[in-house]
C-alpha cells in the first residue's frame, strides 16, 4: 500500500528520484519484502528499476536509467507483478539449492536476475527458457558430472586392467608350469641300449651338461661288435657316446682305436665357448668339444693309469693344465707323472719318474692345496705319499718356475719329509695296503669325473677318507696328517658314499661289504667313527658304489642296490650262504632309498633282473629333483653276450610309485612301523633335493 500511495503522489512525466535519493515510502515498501528476497535476489533500493533481462510488461529505461511504470491503470498489474516476483524468488531459491525448477512458461510477468547471481556483474541475454542462465547452470552441472564419471572410469580401468593381467599370469603359471614340470619328469624317464656290456666291468661314465639345457647329460664308453658272417670276422668297435639326459637320444659319437678308460668334462678353453671333454684311453688322451664331439687335440702317452688331474695354470695362458700318471705293466719300470698343457695338449717338459717301492693298486694322483696356498700331489702304490708341485715342475722342465706362477712350498709340510728321501712326504705307509683315498667332500663320489675348477678347488682343501687293510677306515686331518679316528669292520668292497646322516654338520660315510651271500650296509659317523645305522640284505658281493644327495631337510638320502632285507626276528634262523653258490645270487635286485628321518624304513624305488654295474646321481635345479643314472648288463635272447643298458630315473617320480619296506628288529618295531607307514610315505613324497 505504501508503494501504491507513493506512485499516486507523483505527477505524470516527472523524473524518478535520482540514484542515491532516500524515499521513505519506497524504503518502507522495500522493508516489507522478505529477508530472503534481499539475500538471494539483491534488488536495488530507492525506487530504481531492476537491471538485466526485460520481460514483457516490465519498465523501460529513461536516459540510461531505470524508470518507474506510471499510471493508475497499472496499479493492479504492479500488485500482480509483486506477487509473481515473490513466487519467482521462491522458484530461483529452490533452483539454487538444487531443487527442480518449474517451467518458466507459467510465469505471468518478466523475470529479473541480479548482477551478483550472474557471477560477473554483466547483463546476459537469453531470458526465460532453455537458453537462459538456469539452462547454462544445468548444462555446466551435467558436463561436470560427465567429466567426473569419465575420470572415475579411467581410474577404475587403470586399477582393474593390471589386476586382471596379474590374475591371468597367476592362473597360467598355476596350470602351465606344473604341466611343463610333469612333462619334463616324463621325459627324464627313459632307457637305451648302447653296445655290448662286456661282463660286469664298469664302463667309463661321466655327467655334464653338453647341450646347454641345464640338465647334466650322460657320457659313456661303449663297445660294439661289427657285423660279420662268422664270429672270426667280427671285431670290436670302441667309442665315446654323449646321450641327452632329457630324451635319451645320442648327441654325438667319437670312434676310438681302444677302449675308453675315463671320461671327464668341464675344462674351459679360451677358444671354445662350450666345455671341453677328455676321452682317456690306455695310450691316448683326446680333448673334444662337449657340444659337438669334434676333436680339438690329442696326445699320445704309453700306459696311462689314472684320470687327469686339474692343475693351476703353469704356462700363463689363463687355461688350467693337466697331470696324468703312467704305470708300465713291467714292474721294473717306475711310475711317471706327466704335465700336459690344457690349451694345446702338448707335454710340458718330460715325464717325471718316481721309484716307488710299494705294491698294490695305484692311489691318486690327487691335488691338494695347503692352508698356506702351496700345491702338493698325493699318489702311491699301496701307500700314499706327497710331493710338491713345484718339485714336479722343476724336474719336468729342468728350471725353476717364474715368479708369476703360484708354485711354492709349505714349510710345515716340508718338515714332514722322510729322513731317507728328500722329495716325498709320507701320508700313509704301513704293512696294510691302501684301498681307497678320497677327499671328504660331498658329491665327490657321485660324479668325481669333473674338471670344474670350483669343484676341484673344494676337493683340494679337505681332509681325506683312507681305507687300508680292506677292513680299516680312518679320516686324516689335512693340516697335520694325523688320524682323527679309526674304525675297523669286515671287508669293504666299494668306495663309500658321503652324505649327512645326522645333524652335526660333518659328512658321514655309507659303506657296504659282502660275505657268505649277505650284504651289510653300514653308516659311520664322520665326526667320531661310531656306527649310526646298519642293515643286512640277501645279496652276493656286488662291487657297485652307493650314492648320496642332499635334500630340503638338510640331511642326505642314500641310494644303494640290494635284495630282500634280513629281519632279525624271534625263532627265525639266520640265513647264510656259501660264497660262489649259484643260489646265493638273487634273481631280483632292488634300488632302495634311505632317509635319516626314518631309519627303520626304506623306500623301494625299482626292481630289476638286470645287473647294475655303475651309477651316478645328477641334480636338477629347475625341478628341485635329481635323476639316477644306471648302467646295467642285460642278457640278450639267443646270444651269449649281454647288452649295455643306460637308464634314467627321476627320483621324485620314482618316490611317488615307491613302496615302503620296514626294517624292524623285533615285533614291536614292526608294529610301530606299520602304524606309521602312511606317515612315512607322505614324508617321502614331500621330499625335494638340493645340490651337495
Amino acid at each position: 500500500m505504501a508503494a501504491a500511495l507513493s506512485r499516486a503522489l507523483k505527477l505524470p512525466g516527472k523524473k524518478g528520484s535520482e540514484l542515491g535519493e532516500y524515499d521513505p515510502l519506497t524504503q518502507a515498501d522495500s522493508d516489507d519484502e522478505s529477508e530472503e528476497d534481499d539475500l538471494v535476489l539483491n534488488y536495488p533500493r530507492n525506487g530504481l528499476g531492476r537491471d538485466g533481462c526485460l520481460a514483457p510488461g516490465s519498465s523501460k529505461t529513461r536516459n540510461g536509467r531505470s524508470g518507474r511504470l506510471i499510471g493508475a491503470t497499472d496499479r493492479a498489474q504492479d500488485d500482480d507483478e509483486e506477487e509473481e516476483e515473490d513466487d519467482d524468488d521462491d522458484q530461483w531459491t529452490a533452483q539454487v539449492s538444487g531443487k527442480p525448477r518449474r517451467s518458466r512458461g507459467n510465469l505471468k510477468g518478466g523475470q529479473y536476475w541480479s548482477r551478483g547471481e550472474l557471477g560477473n556483474g554483466e547483463d546476459r541475454g537469453g531470458g526465460a527458457g532453455p537458453s537462459g542462465a538456469a539452462g547454462l547452470g544445468s548444462h555446466s552441472s551435467e558436463a561436470e558430472e560427465k567429466r567426473r564419471r569419465e575420470k572415475n572410469a579411467i581410474r577404475s580401468a587403470f586399477f582393474l586392467v593390471p589386476l586382471v593381467c596379474a590374475m591371468l599370469i597367476v592362473l597360467l603359471c598355476a596350470f602351465l608350469v606344473p604341466c611343463q614340470k610333469a612333462e619334463l619328469e616324463k621325459k627324464l624317464q627313459w632307457e637305451r641300449a648302447l653296445g655290448d656290456a662286456g661282463g660286469v666291468t664298469p664302463p667309463a661314465l661321466a655327467l655334464w651338461d653338453v647341450d646347454g639345457d641345464s640338465v647334466e647329460d650322460v657320457l659313456l664308453g661303449v663297445t660294439e661288435w661289427t657285423n660279420g658272417t662268422h664270429a672270426t670276422q667280427r671285431s670290436k668297435v670302441y667309442s665315446a657316446v654323449a646321450v641327452c639326459a632329457v630324451s635319451g637320444r645320442v648327441l654325438w659319437r667319437e670312434v676310438l682305436n681302444e677302449p675308453v678308460m675315463y671320461l671327464q668334462c668341464g675344462l674351459q678353453l679360451n677358444t671354445q665357448p662350450s666345455p671341453v671333454c677328455l676321452i682317456i684311453g690306455k695310450s691316448n688322451l683326446m680333448a673334444v668339444n662337449g657340444a659337438t664331439g669334434r676333436k680339438l687335440w690329442s696326445v699320445a702317452l704309453r700306459n696311462i693309469e689314472s684320470q687327469a688331474v686339474l692343475l693351476p695354470d703353469l704356462q700363463g695362458d689363463s687355461v688350467p693344465d693337466l697331470l696324468l700318471a703312467t704305470l708300465p705293466a713291467d714292474e721294473t719300470l717306475d711310475l711317471s707323472l706327466t704335465l700336459i698343457s690344457g690349451q694345446t695338449g702338448k707335454k710340458i717338459g718330460h715325464p717325471v719318474p718316481f721309484n716307488l717301492r710299494g705294491q698294490g693298486k695305484l692311489i691318486g694322483p690327487l691335488l691338494h692345496e695347503t692352508q698356506h696356498g702351496a700345491y702338493y700331489i698325493l699318489f702311491g702304490l699301496g701307500n700314499v705319499q706327497a710331493i710338491s708341485l713345484q718339485d714336479i715342475y722343476v724336474r719336468a722342465l729342468d728350471k725353476m718356475p717364474e715368479t708369476r706362477f703360484v708354485l711354492r712350498k709349505d714349510l710345515r709340510w716340508e718338515n714332514m719329509k722322510n729322513a731317507s728321501s728328500s722329495s716325498f712326504i709320507s701320508i700313509y705307509s704301513g704293512s696294510e695296503r691302501v684301498e681307497f683315498l678320497l677327499p671328504l667332500v660331498a658329491g665327490f663320489g657321485n660324479n668325481r669325473n669333473s674338471l670344474d675348477a670350483v669343484s676341484s678347488l673344494n676337493w683340494t682343501r679337505s681332509d681325506w677318507v683312507l681305507f687300508y687293510g680292506a677292513r680299516t677306515l680312518s679320516v686324516l686331518r689335512q693340516r697335520d696328517l694325523h688320524k682323527q679316528w679309526t674304525f675297523s669292520n669286515a671287508s669293504i668292497h666299494s668306495e663309500p658314499a658321503l652324505g649327512h646322516f645326522n645333524s652335526d654338520g660333518v659328512l658321514d660315510l655309507f659303506v657296504q661289504h659282502s660275505a657268505n651271500g649277505i650284504m651289510t650296509a653300514l653308516i659311520v659317523s664322520g665326526a667320531s667313527g661310531t656306527p649310526l645305522w646298519k642293515a643286512e640284505f640277501v645279496c652276493p658281493r656286488l662291487v657297485l658304489e652307493a650314492s648320496a644327495i642332499s635334500t630340503s631337510t638338510g640331511q642326505s638320502v642314500f641310494l644303494f642296490w640290494a635284495s630282500e632285507p634280513i629281519r632279525a626276528q624271534r625263532n627265525v634262523p639266520r640265513m647264510t650262504m656259501a660264497p660262489g653258490v649259484a643260489a646265493a645270487e638273487p634273481l631280483i635286485r632292488k634300488l632302495f632309498l634311505l632317509h635319516p628321518a626314518h631309519p627303520a624304513a626304506l623306500l623301494q624305488l625299482s626292481s630289476t633282473t638286470d645287473t647294475a654295474v655303475t651309477s651316478a646321481v645328477s641334480y636338477l635345479e629347475y625341478l628341485k629333483d635329481a635323476t639316477y643314472i644306471t648302467v646295467s648288463s642285460r642278457p640278450t635272447t639267443g646270444s651269449e653276450t649281454s647288452a649295455q643298458v643306460v637308464e634314467s630315473t627321476s627320483l621324485k617320480a620314482a618316490i611317488k610309485t615307491g613302496q615302503i619296506v620296514q626294517l624292524g628288529e623285533n615285533q614291536e618295531t614292526e608294529a610301530a612301523g606299520k602304524v606309521t607307514a602312511h606317515e612315512v610315505n607322505a614324508f617321502f613324497r614331500r621330499l625335494s633335493f638340493k645340490p651337495q
